[in-house]
């Protein structure tokens, strides 16, 4: 038998049981307020958060089958080139949702999150990739959830049909600029319905988890639209898929609601401790590069490094803007301190490449607290 097409309840939701969320509501709240408070005190956030910015695009595009991690994304931008086509992809992918994320931020910071920002989010992310026929528009077709090459008989989610999508859209968009009585609820029952609609051919996941930084700045729940969420989602795949599925199989969004306040919880007392750590790197460095390269280019050469963890000589240069002779010789004296490691020896056109070991294991720790 063919499964039927799940139509959800409008906007605002009627059952959310508001007495059973209350300890994860304070404890979420308690804990984004921290982060945020980290955030307000970080001097320069884009340059410090580049590389968990980027992290976040490797895992959000990693849940949707990606393989590419942010080494290879470091490596390819150091010159590397991909090893098959299909890595070249999945690099793309990943490249599209940093350049997506950045374009949010700039939109960000005049405008508000709304179906158009969401709209040119999907044309960034899905430019020249897999699944780009129907670039920034909503899907006219009938989508289904199930094993790849399967028919959707054998379907395990049908979103709502095409048609209904408008008005499901503007509903959605209507709760997003109304009132709630938390904003955290707001959001996971937003991300919820943004998920059950499924409103895209392809990128609903990765937009979904796109939407939560976004929402939280124009909550003013952030100052900075640095929420790393995906790492939890990625740590916890499975019971994410399985709370999102509930809420159309039993109608159970409150466990879903349980599920995203814990991952606010989880995730904001993670970013701090690595955001923390990612500063606390830069001003460890403030005080070491300048013994070791003795250079008017300290200041240079550490931002450059924090931008760009992996990195090819030619590279350094040209973001540091230091000239290439003396370029060359600060690269050598910090790889001879320790603090640079080479990955590829330069040979002939082909620049080396080296790695900021510190920062690049920071990073990549996504599971530390």
């Amino acid at each position: 038998m063919k499964p039927e097409p799940f139509i959800p309840e409008p906007l605002p939701p009627s059952d959310i049981d508001w007495i059973s969320h209350i300890p994860l509501i304070g404890a979420a709240n308690a804990a984004l307020a921290r982060f945020d408070g980290l955030l307000q005190s970080i001097h320069s956030p884009d340059l410090l958060l580049t590389p968990l910015i980027t992290q976040e695009a490797v895992i959000s595009s990693r849940i949707e089958g990606t393989q590419a991690t942010m080494r290879d994304l470091f490596l390819f931008e150091a010159g590397r080139s991909a090893e098959t086509e299909e890595k070249r992809q999945d690099i793309r992918e990943v490249t599209n949702y940093q350049k997506a994320l950045s374009h949010a931020q700039e939109r960000m910071k005049t405008g508000h999150l709304s179906w158009d920002l969401i709209l040119s989010l999907h044309v960034i992310l899905l430019d020249g990739v897999r699944g780009s026929s129907y670039v920034g528009s909503v899907r006219n077709i009938q989508n289904y959830i199930g094993p790849i090459g399967a028919p959707i008989e054998q379907a395990t989610y049908i979103p709502p049909p095409p048609e209904l999508l408008p008005e499901m859209i503007h509903n959605w968009e209507e709760y997003l600029i109304g009132p709630e009585k938390d904003a955290l609820v707001q959001l996971a029952v937003l991300k919820g319905q943004f998920e059950v609609i499924h409103p895209f051919s392809d990128g609903n996941g990765r937009i979904g988890r796109m939407i939560v930084p976004l929402f939280l700045m124009e909550k003013n729940l952030l100052s900075y639209p640095a929420f790393y969420i995906s790492a939890y989602f990625d740590r916890t795949r499975e019971e994410y898929y399985t709370r999102l599925r509930q809420i159309s199989q039993s109608g159970d969004l409150n466990g879903w609601i349980s599920y995203f306040l814990n991952a606010v919880r989880d995730q904001a007392l993670l970013n701090i401790t690595r955001a923390s750590d990612i500063v606390s790197l830069y001003d460890s460095m403030k005080g070491v590069i300048p013994q070791v390269i003795r250079s008017q280019y300290s200041i240079a050469v550490i931002d450059a490094l924090f931008q760009r963890p992996i990195v090819s000589s030619t590279d350094f240069m040209e973001i540091s803007q230091i000239p290439p002779e003396s370029g060359k010789r600060i690269l050598q004296k910090l790889r001879d301190a320790g603090i640079l490691e080479i990955i590829r020896e330069g040979k002939g056109r082909n620049p080396s490449i080296y790695q900021f070991t510190k920062l690049v294991q920071i990073v990549e720790n996504e599971t530390s607290t």
